[in-house]
C-alpha cells in the first residue's frame, strides 16, 4: 500500500447527489510516495462521487439534524494510569438516538495516555474514529479543529473562575488521555422528536469510561473465557454526566464544556439519568465480542461480558427499589466501585462537545422580532418642518422688513450723520420733519424707493396666499377693497413687530425670563412626585412633552409616573409612544414587554424581550426580564437559558470593571486589596471585596455598558467637592437606590448616556456608597433596581421572591430596604419598620437605612424619631441616596419646633445641592422667622421664580412686603394667595392679622 486518501461523504447526507473534490494522498511509512526532502508538494487525487438518486428526500432534509460529538480529552486522570505495563484502551461512550427511537452508540476508543508537561496545542486538528487508517495525516478530519475557548463561555460543570487554577494545573502539568475524535450520527426527523423529548425528560445523559486490556487473544480459544475472568477487565468504569438542557436553548446548536467523572453506579445512574443499561457492561457486549473476534475495527481482543450474575442482581435490586416505595437494604454503596472512585479523588474530567448541524429549537431571527415590534408599534419618526406656510411668509415679511429698514437708515445716515452728530439731542421737530422731506426726495429720485417696494413685493404676495389663501380672482371691487384694508392692517402691525424686534435691548426694556430646562423640571416633577402632589408632578411632565415631543426620555419618564399612579392604560401608551420614535432603545423594549406582561398580553410580552435581547445580548436586565417570563408560561427550560445567560453576562461586566479598574489603579496584586470576584456563588450572584468601587466613565459609548448599573444611573451634576467622581460599586453599595419615590424618596432618575445638562440637581440622584458593608449582585437585585425606578411595583414582587429563594441571594440590607419601601407605599408602617429593623442589624452603618427609617416616622407621625434618624443620616462621613428630600424634611422639623437657625442652615445646604421652590421657601420662612427681611425676600423670589403657583410662596412675599410698607406687591401677593387657595388656616390668620395691623394689604377692607 503506497497510501491513503480520506473522502468524507457527508454532502449525500446534505442532499447531493453527486460532488467531487481533491483529497491529499497521505503516504503510509516506507512508502515510495514519502518526500526526500521538506516543500516538495503532496500527492493528491482528483476523486468523484456520484450516485443514482439523492439518499435523502427534501422533507427527510428539512426534519433531520446530524449530531457530532467530539471528545477532546480526559484531564487529571488517577495516578495509576501508567505508561508502562500491559498496553491498556481507553474508551468512552455514549448514546443517542439515531432511526427513530432505536439508541444508537457512539464510541471513542484508543485514548492515548500522556504524561502532562504541556499544554495541548490549539487549534489542532479533529480526527476520524476510524481504526485503519495507517497513513500519518490521514486521520485527520479537512477543515475541523478544536480551537478550545474561555472556561467562563463552556457549558459544563467547571466553568467558574475559582475553577481556572485547577484546570490550567491539570491541563498543564497533570496525566491527560487524549482522543480528540469526532464522530457523526444522522438523526431522521423521529429520531429528532425522541432526542428532544428525551433531553426535555432527563436533563442528565450518561457518558461512560473504562479501561479495557489490550490481550491478543489465542486463537481458537475466544470462548473459553469464563465470566470471572471477564468481569475483571472492564475496570476504571465511570461515568460522567452531562447536561443535555442548553440543546433545547432557542437557536442553540453546540454546547463544550467540561464534565467531571463518577464512578458508574447503577442506582446512581439511573437516579440522575433513568438509563438502565451500562454502554460497556451491558448493551455493548455483543458489539465487544464481535470486534475481539474477528472486528477490523476495533483494537478489543478480549471480551467484557454482557452482565454476570452479581451485576444482574444489583441491577435487578436497583431497578426495584426505584419503583418501591421502600428502600432497599442491598443497595450498593459508594465504595462499591472502588476503582472508579479514583476518578473523584484525582478531579477527573473530560473535555466533550456536542454539535448540531440545526438548532433543536429555531430562535427568532433579529429581523423577524424587528419587524413583529414594528407591526405592534409602527414608528413615528421626527416630523419635518414645512418649507412653506402662513408662519414662514410672515417671518420672510419680517426679514423684508428689517432688511429695508437697515438700508433706509443706512441712507439717513449718509446723507445727515454730520448734522446728527452735531446737534444731537437738541434736534427740534422742524429739522426731522425736513430730512424726512430730503430722504423720501433722495429716494425717489434714486429709483431706491421703488427698488424696495419690489423687494417687498413678493413677500406681501407670499402673505395673500399662504396666510390669507386668496390665490383667484376678487368677484367685485367692493370685496377687492375691504380685501386691501384687512392687509394693509395686517402688513402695519406686522411691520411695527419687525421693527421692535429691531431695536437694542436697553431701548425696548423686557424683563428677563428665567427658563426651566428639561432636567430642572423632571426634578421638580419628581420633587412633587415624593411629596404626593401628582397635579403638579403632571404639570411638570406634560410640560415637557409639550417642549420636546420627540425626546423618548420624556415619554418614559411620564409612563413610568403613570406607574406610580397606578393608570396602567396610559403608561402602557406611553412606553409604546417612546419605542415608536425609537425602536432600538432597550429601556422602551423592556417597559413595553413589562406592561404587556402586567395587561396579561404575552405573546407581545415574549417579543419585546425577546428583541430587547437580541439588539443588547449582554443585557443583565434583559435576560432576568426574559426569564421571569418564561417562569410564568411555565417553561422551565427556557426560563433556565435565560437565567444562565444573565449570570453569564453580569459576571463579564464585573469582570471587565475589575480589569478596568486595575489598569486604572495600577494594581498589580489587585487580590490583596479585596478586589478578587468570588464566582462560586453560583449562578445567583456576584461579589467583589468589602471596599472595591469601579469608576464609570462618563464618555462611555452607546449599547457598550463599563458597568452593571451602566444607563441606570445618573451622576450628580453639582458634585460636593472638585475632587468627587461617580463611583460604582461592584456590588450594591447603595441599596436604597432603586426605592420607590412616593413616600420613600429614594428613588434615583433614569438618564440618558450623555452627561446630565441640569447642573442644579441633588446629589440624592447620585449614587453615593456608604462604604461600610456591601452586599453581592445578583440578576435579580439588578433587575429589582430597574423595576423600584420605573415604579413596576407588581413586578418587583415577583423578583424580590427570587432573590429570596436565590440559594446565594437570600435576605440583605438591599432586599429589607425594598421591602420597606413597598410596604409604606401601601403606609403600612408596621411592616416597613420590622423590616427596616432587619436591613439595621445586617448593615447598622448603612446611612440608607436611618434615611428610610427617617422617613418611615416621619410619614406616621412621629417627628422626634425622625429628627434623631435624619441628624444620624446626615452626620456620616457619605451621604445617603436620598439626602435632598431628608434636608427638606429635617428643616420642616425645625420650623415646627422653631429652631429656625438650624432650619436656615439645613435649607441652606439643600439650596446650594438641589435649588427647588420647595428649599429655597424653607430658607425663605427660616429667614422671615428669624426677622431677617431682606434675605428672606431674595429667598422667596427665587421659589417664586421657579414655581409661581406655589400658595405658600405668596402668602409669605404679602407678609414680607406687609414688612417693608410696600402696599401694591401686598395687595398683589395677598390677591394670589387667595387666588391659589392656601390652606394653612394659620397662616392666612397671620397675614389678616399683619394686614389689620398695617392698615392695607386687603383690597377688600
Amino acid at each position: 500500500m503506497l497510501g491513503q486518501a480520506v473522502v468524507d461523504l457527508l454532502p449525500l447526507v446534505e442532499g447531493e447527489s453527486s460532488f467531487e473534490m481533491m483529497v491529499p494522498l497521505h503516504p503510509v511509512p516506507g512508502s515510495p510516495l514519502e518526500p526526500l526532502q521538506s516543500g516538495v508538494k503532496q500527492c493528491s487525487l482528483q476523486v468523484k462521487i456520484s450516485v443514482v438518486e439523492p439518499l435523502l428526500t427534501a422533507a427527510q432534509i428539512l426534519g433531520s439534524n446530524l449530531l457530532k460529538a467530539t471528545l477532546e480529552a480526559a484531564y487529571s486522570v488517577p495516578e495509576s494510569f501508567i505508561p508502562v505495563g500491559p498496553v491498556q484502551n481507553y474508551m468512552v461512550g455514549l448514546q443517542v438516538p439515531s432511526v427513530g427511537e432505536k439508541d444508537c452508540p457512539i464510541f471513542f476508543k484508543n485514548g492515548t495516555l500522556k504524561l502532562g508537561g504541556e499544554r495541548e496545542p490549539v487549534p489542532r486538528p479533529k480526527k476520524w474514529p476510524i481504526a485503519n487508517i495507517v497513513a500519518p495525516g490521514a486521520n485527520n478530519i479537512p477543515d475541523a479543529f478544536i480551537v478550545g475557548g474561555p472556561y467562563e463561555e463552556e457549558e459544563g460543570e467547571l466553568n467558574h473562575p475559582e475553577d481556572r487554577e485547577f484546570r490550567n494545573q491539570s491541563e498543564c502539568i497533570k496525566k491527560r488521555i487524549i482522543w480528540d475524535l469526532e464522530s457523526r450520527r444522522y438523526l431522521d426527523p423521529t429520531a429528532v422528536v425522541s432526542f428532544q423529548k428525551r433531553i426535555a425528560d432527563c436533563r442528565l445523559w450518561p457518558v461512560e469510561i473504562t479501561r479495557v486490556p489490550l490481550i491478543t487473544a489465542p486463537k481458537g480459544k475466544a470462548a473459553r473465557f469464563d465470566k470471572a475472568e471477564d468481569e475483571n477487565q472492564l475496570s476504571f468504569h465511570g461515568v460522567a454526566y452531562v447536561n443535555m438542557v442548553p440543546l433545547l436553548y432557542p437557536g442553540v446548536k453546540r454546547i463544550r464544556g467540561a464534565f467531571r467523572v463518577y464512578p458508574y453506579l447503577d442506582s446512581v445512574v439511573y437516579e440522575k439519568t433513568k438509563c438502565l443499561f451500562s454502554l460497556f457492561r451491558d448493551t455493548g457486549h455483543h458489539l465487544i465480542q464481535n470486534n475481539r473476534i474477528g472486528g477490523i475495527n476495533s483494537p478489543l481482543s478480549k471480551t467484557v461480558t454482557s452482565k454476570n450474575l452479581k451485576e444482574d442482581k444489583i441491577q435487578a435490586s436497583s431497578i426495584k427499589s426505584q419503583s418501591s416505595d421502600t428502600p432497599l437494604e442491598t443497595e450498593p454503596s459508594l465504595n462499591h466501585n472502588l476503582e472508579g472512585q479514583q476518578y473523584v479523588d484525582a478531579g477527573t474530567y473530560i473535555v466533550l462537545e456536542i454539535q448540531l448541524n440545526k438548532a433543536l429549537v429555531p430562535k427568532r431571527m433579529p429581523e423577524e422580532l424587528a419587524r413583529r415590534v414594528k407591526e405592534m408599534i409602527p414608528p413615528r419618526p421626527p416630523l419635518t418642518r414645512q418649507t412653506g406656510g402662513a408662519q414662514k411668509a410672515v417671518s420672510g415679511y419680517h426679514m423684508q422688513i428689517k432688511n429695508i429698514s437697515r438700508a433706509i437708515l443706512d441712507e439717513y445716515y449718509r446723507m445727515f450723520g454730520k448734522q446728527v452728530a452735531r446737534l444731537g439731542s437738541d434736534m427740534d421737530s422742524e429739522t426731522l420733519e425736513e430730512q424726512k422731506c430730503q430722504l423720501n426726495y433722495e429716494l425717489n429720485c434714486s429709483g431706491k424707493y421703488f427698488a424696495f417696494k419690489e423687494q417687498l413685493k413678493h413677500a406681501v404676495v407670499k402673505i395673500v396666499r399662504e396666510k390669507y389663501l386668496k390665490t383667484t380672482p376678487f368677484e367685485s371691487q367692493e370685496e377687492l377693497q375691504t380685501f386691501i384694508s384687512e392687509l394693509y392692517v395686517f402688513l402695519v402691525d406686522q411691520m411695527h413687530v419687525a421693527l421692535s424686534q429691531t431695536m437694542p435691548d436697553d431701548v425696548q426694556g423686557a424683563a428677563s425670563t428665567i427658563h426651566t430646562s428639561s432636567e430642572q423640571l423632571r426634578f421638580f416633577a419628581f420633587e412633587a412626585e415624593v411629596n404626593e402632589n401628582f397635579d403638579m408632578a403632571a404639570v411638570y411632565y406634560e410640560e415637557r412633552l409639550v417642549r420636546e415631543p420627540q425626546n423618548l426620555e420624556h415619554w418614559l419618564d411620564y409612563g413610568a409616573f403613570c406607574l406610580l399612579t397606578e393608570d396602567n392604560i396610559k403608561a402602557q401608551k406611553c412606553f409604546r409612544k417612546a419605542l415608536s420614535l425609537n425602536q432600538n432603545h432597550i429601556h422602551s423594549l423592556l417597559l413595553c414587554g413589562v406592561m404587556a406582561v402586567l395587561m396579561e398580553n404575552y405573546e407581545q410580552a415574549e417579543i419585546f424581550f425577546e428583541d430587547a435581547t437580541c439588539l443588547e445580548p449582554t443585557n443583565v436586565v434583559a435576560w432576568t426580564l426574559l426569564g421571569l417570563y418564561y417562569e410564568i408560561q411555565n417553561n422551565d427550560i427556557r426560563m433556565e437559558m435565560a437565567f444562565h445567560e444573565a449570570f453569564k453576562q453580569l459576571q463579564a461586566l464585573v469582570l471587565q470593571a475589575q480589569i478596568t479598574k486595575e489598569k486604572s489603579t495600577g494594581a498589580v496584586e489587585y487580590a490583596e486589596e479585596g478586589g478578587k470576584v468570588e464566582s462560586s456563588l453560583g449562578p445567583c450572584r456576584i461579589t467583589s471585596g468589602s471596599t472595591t468601587a469601579i469608576k464609570v466613565e462618563a464618555s462611555a459609548e452607546p449599547g457598550a455598558p463599563l458597568s452593571v448599573l451602566d444607563g441606570f444611573v445618573e451622576e450628580s451634576s453639582k458634585p460636593r467637592s472638585d475632587s468627587q467622581e461617580p463611583i460604582l460599586p461592584v456590588q450594591s453599595q447603595d441599596p436604597a437606590s432603586s426605592q420607590k419615590p412616593s413616600n420613600v424618596f429614594v428613588k434615583e432618575i433614569p438618564v440618558k448616556r450623555e452627561v446630565s445638562k441640569y447642573q442644579d440637581s441633588s446629589t440624592f440622584l447620585h449614587p453615593t456608597p456608604y462604604g461600610v458593608s456591601q452586599t453581592p449582585t445578583t440578576i435579580f437585585m439588578e433587575t429589582i433596581r430597574f423595576l423600584m425606578k420605573v415604579n413596576a411595583m407588581q413586578y418587583v414582587h415577583r423578583v424580590l421572591a427570587h432573590e429570596l429563594l436565590c440559594p446565594q441571594g437570600g435576605p440583605s440590607c438591599e432586599y429589607y430596604l425594598v421591602l420597606a419601601q413597598t410596604h409604606l407605599l401601601k403606609k403600612d408602617f408596621a411592616k416597613a419598620e420590622e423590616y427596616l429593623q432587619q436591613a439595621a442589624q445586617m448593615d447598622y452603618l448603612n446611612p440608607n437605612v436611618w434615611g428610610v427609617k427617617g422617613h418611615l416616622y416621619f410619614l406616621s407621625g412621629n417627628h422626634a424619631e425622625a429628627k434623631a434618624c435624619y441628624e444620624r443620616t446626615i452626620s456620616f462621613v457619605v451621604d445617603a441616596s436620598e439626602m435632598h428630600f431628608i434636608f427638606l424634611r429635617l428643616g420642616h422639623i425645625y420650623l415646627e419646633e422653631k429652631q429656625y437657625e438650624k432650619a436656615k442652615r439645613t435649607y441652606l445646604q439643600a439650596c446650594k445641592r438641589s435649588p427647588s421652590c420647595l428649599t429655597w421657601l424653607g430658607l425663605g420662612i427660616a429667614c422671615y422667622r428669624l426677622e431677617e427681611i431682606s434675605e428672606a425676600e431674595d429667598a422667596l423670589s427665587e421659589a417664586n421664580a421657579l414655581n409661581n403657583y406655589n400658595a405658600e410662596v405668596w402668602a409669605y412675599l404679602a407678609l414680607v412686603s406687609l414688612k417693608a410698607g410696600r402696599q401694591l406687591e401686598a395687595e398683589q401677593a395677598y390677591k394670589y394667595t387667595m387666588k391659589l387657595k392656601l390652606k394653612d388656616e394659620a397662616l392666612l390668620a397671620e397675614i389678616h392679622m399683619l394686614q389689620e395691623t398695617v392698615g392695607f394689604g386687603n383690597p377688600s377692607f
